[in-house]
């Protein structure tokens, strides 16, 4: 890429604070996958009798990563286990030597940390379709295990980064059975986002007490409603992946337990609001609120046509409170919709209502609101109970910027 495109005006000023997590360690290298000098590749060592669950791409030019971790993350192991990552190389469209490549990292990091290989779960992010150098990353792997340590999350958070703008970091603290639980998260993710998992690598570890299918049930559904419920350009990668270990050195079983699972949502979706405010070029954060539809699987599809439309997206850019372009996303939908039920406001200015203008709406209080970096767009379709919320950003001259040169 020529050049490192500035800070995203929604970032948040710092990384956070995470609490650390009894049983897994880090650690983050500079191995040349694609840039000189610039930390590409981090490990995390996770305890042995960890639990480990994940979501993944269902897109059909998965990478090789992405398969491979597939055909792992269902088996129960007390062995520890381990991840390793590289930016640069998405390892992906690359046939046979993608899977030699995967399997000569997962390999030597089993070697280096005496794991069964079955337990080293690999990623790949950045250029699609060339090779990937894998001995700069195996040349690393002894460098990698002298130096992991139990505070270094934020450099592995920022060796996964690609058009990243900052590194992203989220994290909860509760209090159950008088002990306390602790959830820490990492994720990379800027563009080629959309439902499916949006383009993101996902690592997140706590030291919650909990075995691999429950913690597998309780991800699985958490993802929909955070990580599968954003876009910044409609785009499915081949790369996404979601691995969460939960390690048990709390001693808390968290099994069915409400207080963790909102725990742990807060910080998938956190994570998954900073993807959004990360995306690519972009300037303002959108939360689209469906409701009134004929059920929550229409409410969704509304809300991504309206999240998804270019025409939608480059209004919001421009602060121009076009509520036809809303109006317009909601007809090509395919969803349920009657045009004379249909309301719409952005945030507490109410613009149509039942298919109508508002009389008193007037185009200055449109125009005042869309200058908010935050804004909120709601739709009532008038038909049923269904609703869903969805996460977007504007599309600005920016996306195109960092788009058109990224393989240079």
């Amino acid at each position: 890429m020529a050049g490192t495109p500035p800070r995203s005006p929604l970032a948040p000023e710092q990384f956070p604070n995470l609490p650390r997590i009894g049983g897994v360690s880090f650690s983050a290298v500079a191995a040349g996958v694609k840039y000189q000098g610039r930390t590409d590749v981090m490990l995390a060592q996770i305890a042995p009798g960890s639990s480990i669950a994940g979501v993944f791409t269902k897109s059909s030019t998965r990478a090789a990563p992405v398969l491979d971790c597939q055909a792992k993350i269902g088996g129960d192991s007390d062995a520890g286990a381990a991840v390793i990552v590289n930016s640069g190389n998405a390892n992906a469209f690359t046939g046979k030597n993608g899977i030699e490549a995967t399997r000569a990292v997962t390999n030597a990091v089993a070697s280096a940390l005496d794991l069964p290989e079955t337990r080293v779960f690999s990623s790949s992010t950045g250029v699609i379709g060339e090779p990937l150098a894998h001995d700069r990353i195996t040349a690393k792997i002894v460098e990698l295990q002298a130096t992991l340590d139990e505070d270094a999350i934020e450099a592995a958070a920022e060796a996964i980064r690609t058009t990243d703008t900052f590194a992203k970091g989220a994290g909860a603290e509760i209090n159950l059975h008088g002990s306390k639980v602790s959830i820490a998260g990492i994720a990379k993710g800027s563009g080629m986002i959309a439902p499916d998992m949006a383009t993101m690598l996902v690592y997140i570890f706590t030291d919650a007490q909990i075995e691999r299918a429950d913690l597998q049930a309780m991800v699985s559904e958490l993802n929909e409603v955070t990580f599968n419920s954003i876009t910044v350009d409609s785009d499915t990668s081949t790369s996404d992946s979601l691995l969460i270990a939960a390690t048990g050195a709390s001693g808390v079983d968290v099994t069915n337990n409400a207080d963790f699972k909102t725990a742990l949502h807060g910080v998938m979706k956190d994570l998954a609001l900073q993807v959004v405010r990360d995306g690519e070029g972009a300037t303002k954060l959108v939360e689209i609120q469906v409701t009134g539809a004929l059920n929550d699987a229409e409410a969704r599809t509304h809300g991504l046509s309206i999240a998804n439309s270019p025409l939608v997206k480059t209004a919001i850019a421009g602060e121009d409170p076009n509520w036809g372009r809303i109006v317009m996303a909601i007809g090509k939908s395919g969803a349920t919709a009657d045009r004379d039920l249909l309301s719409i406001r952005f945030g507490d200015v109410r613009v149509a209502d039942k298919g109508w203008v508002c009389p008193d709406y007037h185009e200055d209080d449109g125009a005042t609101y869309m200058k908010q970096s935050n804004l909120v767009i709601g739709v009532d379709l008038g038909i049923g109970s269904g609703k869903s919320t969805v996460w977007t950003c504007d599309l600005t001259h920016g996306y195109i910027t960092i788009n058109a040169d990224y393989r240079s």
